[in-house]
């Protein structure tokens, strides 16, 4: 069920609002079930995370290709960006093992700017 909401979510979202969707359906779910589940779900890859505003939210991991996101403050919804700044300072990295990276944009998706 957990999956499920993210699925059809299409977008970052809060323990929280994972919380309030479950506990019609699980008399008694606690922050730390969701958690917990959050939790493995991000370790074995399923679902990815980032922090916004302190508080970490939460998405099914989108693709198997390298890439990057836009990511609205406002609504949690993700735009992909195609381009991989990585690609631009390898040189300035020369000798270094890089091992990952992560590369996030955030601000305010067209459908907040008009709301």
């Amino acid at each position: 069920m957990i999956l499920e909401f993210f699925a059809n979510e299409g977008r970052y979202r809060t323990a929280k609002e994972l919380l309030s969707y479950m506990e019609p359906h699980y008399d008694g779910i606690s922050f730390d079930t969701i958690y917990r589940n959050l939790h493995l779900f991000n370790e074995l890859g399923i679902l990815e995370s980032t922090e916004l505003d302190g508080e970490k939210h939460y998405q099914i991991r989108c693709a198997n290709h390298h890439h990057h996101h836009f990511i609205c403050r406002k609504c949690g919804a993700t735009k992909r960006i195609q381009i991989c700044p990585m690609d631009m300072i390898d040189d300035d990295l020369s000798g270094y093992m890089i091992e990952g990276h992560k590369f996030e944009v955030y601000g305010l998706c067209p459908a907040c700017q008009a709301a």
